[in-house]
């Protein structure tokens, strides 16, 4: 992979401060590519009308393998488009090899600019490649997309919608009260231990199937956590918070061990040990103290182990990384965390994206670079391979640890 050719790391930290460098916070990770516009006066603007290079407050991205080959999803969520790479890309600025949810690389707008809901999208954000099957999160027309191989060609119709009963419904909950089959903003979408998780997030709640991806519309999940029952939708299930309940869960991620969710309006992760079979309480705590307090601490000293808006979340192996959205930085654990007799966690073991566990600056209040972040809403771990969703900055940009 080629380096960026962009502003260093070590010339940005020159320009902060004097004396001796600080302490290597970032656990081995660096940044190898940079996909979308090139930073201009320290900025990183996208472009008056899309192109097959650049892109608009990205919130999503997959980086995994298909049919033996590695590539890179995008959730161009400004576009209202997804980007596919068919292999990953090796060169910064690269364009995509398809756009999926407009008719070409340069049309722009919600519905295929208004020509079609069953082909178009209305910011997208979650995006996932499972098998041969892409799934995405068409957030604001309140569905998930199934198509049955990954696209190759723009302007393709999915071959299958969760949330809504066709193609042709867009509305929140399929029109009526909350139901099972129904969705409300689902932003995140993860294949956990073989069972399809879906965070819903306008309504309160994650859905999950045992048995994968559904075939049918109408195929109720067989499991519900943080709601009583499939008709409820109230904010922290209608009370005060707890280890049951979120206000906004964005994204799920885990492993044969655990099971996590990012609950981003309560600043927090919730960890279910095991894969739960009912509604439950989770085990563990991140970025908060307990499991009752939902502070928010604005632009105050972070530290390793407070969150603030946490909207994504990623696990491999035993490698857990998240994004503290607005904090502007990634996190890394190295193991997903054993919750003390309270079900509190350790914090993170690594930093991506601020000099140091205190900071939280856009940018690191300082010019666009390749090791910053602004806002960044979605990561995808594959090995030694770390690809951010740079929301803030209308980029994709891919780490690796060595």
């Amino acid at each position: 992979m080629t380096t960026v050719r962009f502003v260093s790391a070590a010339a940005r930290v020159g320009a902060r401060a004097s004396g001796p460098p600080p302490a290597d916070v970032t656990g081995g990770w660096h940044p190898d590519l940079w996909l979308g516009a090139p930073s201009s006066g320290g900025l990183t603007l996208p472009s008056a009308h899309p192109t097959a290079a650049w892109m608009y407050a990205p919130r999503g991205v997959y980086l995994g393998t298909y049919r033996g080959r590695e590539i890179l999803v995008a959730a161009d969520t400004g576009n209202h488009r997804v980007m596919i790479w068919h292999d990953l890309p090796t060169a910064d600025e690269q364009p995509c090899d398809v756009v999926v949810g407009q008719p070409d690389e340069s049309s722009e707008g919600p519905a295929a600019g208004g020509r079609s809901t069953r082909r178009g999208m209305n910011l997208p954000t979650g995006v996932l490649v499972h098998g041969d099957t892409l799934v995405v999160a068409d957030a604001w027309h309140h569905r998930i997309l199934v198509y049955a191989e990954l696209p190759s060609r723009p302007d393709v119709e999915p071959d299958l919608v969760l949330g809504q009963g066709s193609l042709d419904q867009v509305q929140p909950n399929r029109g009526g009260p909350c139901q099972a089959t129904s969705t409300y903003w689902p932003f995140g979408v993860a294949v956990v231990a073989g069972r399809f998780y879906v965070a819903d997030t306008g309504n309160r709640r994650v859905l999950g199937w045992s048995g994968g991806i559904p075939s049918s519309p109408d195929t109720p999940p067989d499991l519900i956590l943080g709601q009583p029952d499939a008709g409820h939708r109230e904010e922290s299930r209608g009370g005060p918070a707890g280890p049951n309940s979120f206000r906004w869960p964005h994204d799920v991620a885990g492993n044969e061990q655990w099971l996590v969710v990012a609950d981003a309006g309560d600043h927090r992760l919730l960890g279910w040990r095991g894969h739960p079979g009912e509604d439950r309480g989770a085990d563990l705590v991140l970025g908060q103290p307990d499991f009752a307090t939902i502070t928010e601490s604005p632009y105050t000293p972070q530290g390793a182990g407070t969150l603030r808006f946490p909207y994504a979340v990623d696990i491999q192996g035993d490698r857990m990384v998240v994004a503290d959205t607005a904090n502007n930085r990634i996190l890394v654990w190295e193991s997903v965390p054993v919750p003390d007799d309270h079900g509190l966690g350790r914090p993170a073991d690594a930093l991506i994206g601020q000099p140091d566990f205190g900071a939280s600056g856009e940018n690191g209040w300082t010019a666009v670079g390749p090791d910053t972040l602004c806002w960044p809403y979605g990561l995808s771990l594959h090995g030694d391979r770390l690809a951010v969703a740079d929301s803030g900055n209308n980029r994709i940009t891919i780490w690796s640890r060595r």
